[in-house]
C-alpha cells in the first residue's frame, strides 16, 4: 500500500522529532532503532524507507535539533536571556528539549563526517548569532572571540552540571557561570 507524499513528510517529521528528543536525553550510542520506531510508532520499514540507516537518521536528527533550537533564538531578545534561561535548573534537568550542543558534544567524535558537519554547522551558527549581539562597537574577531567563549561556557557549564552527583554543586556550577556571563 503506497504512503501519500503528505503522510510520509508526517511520518518523516515524527520520526525526527523522537530521534532528536531520545538522542539528547540518552545519548546516540544509547537509542537503538527499536526505541525510535517504538517512540515514533512507526515501523522500522518506515524508518529505512525514509532514511535508509540509523546513521543517517542521527545525521538529520542532530540538524533537526539544532534547527529546533535556533528557531527559539529568535525569542530571546538579549544575550543576556539567553544565559539566563541556559544555565537554568529547567534546561539541565530536561536535556530531551534542550541544547543539543551540550547533549551530544562527548559523542561527536565517534561520528560520522556527516553528522560532525552538521554539529558543526550548528556551532558556527550558534557562534554568529552570539557575536552578533556581543560589543557591537569591538572589532569582528574580538566578537567571534568572545561569542566562542560564551558558547564553551555555556555548553560546558550544563554538562559539569549534569554529570556531577551533588544537587548544589550542580546549582552553583550553573549560578557562577551566569554570574560571570552576564556582568
Amino acid at each position: 500500500m503506497r504512503v501519500s507524499k503528505e503522510r510520509a513528510a508526517d511520518n518523516r517529521d515524527r520520526i525526527l522529532t523522537a530521534a532528536s528528543r531520545l538522542i539528547r536525553e540518552r545519548g546516540i550510542a544509547g537509542v537503538g532503532v527499536d526505541t525510535l520506531t517504538e517512540a515514533a510508532g512507526m515501523t522500522h520499514g518506515s524508518l529505512y524507507s525514509q532514511f535508509g540507516s540509523k546513521q543517517r537518521l542521527v545525521e538529520e536528527a542532530i540538524a533537526a535539533a539544532i534547527v529546533s533550537k535556533g528557531r527559539e533564538l529568535g525569542e530571546m531578545s538579549t544575550v543576556g536571556d539567553y544565559v539566563s534561561e541556559y544555565l537554568s535548573p529547567a534546561h539541565r534537568d530536561e536535556p530531551g528539549s534542550g541544547c543539543p550542543f551540550a547533549a551530544l558534544c562527548s559523542e561527536m567524535h565517534r561520528q560520522s563526517q556527516g553528522a560532525r558537519e552538521r554539529f558543526t554547522a550548528g556551532v558556527r551558527g550558534m557562534i554568529g548569532w552570539l557575536g552578533a549581539r556581543l560589543g557591537s562597537g569591538t572589532r569582528q574577531r574580538q566578537r567571534d572571540e568572545d561569542a566562542i567563549v560564551t558558547l564553551a561556557s555555556l555548553v560546558g557549564a550544563i554538562v559539569l552540571a549534569r554529570a556531577v552527583s551533588d544537587p548544589k554543586l550542580s546549582d552553583e556550577i550553573l549560578r557562577a557561570t551566569r554570574k560571570k556571563l552576564t556582568r
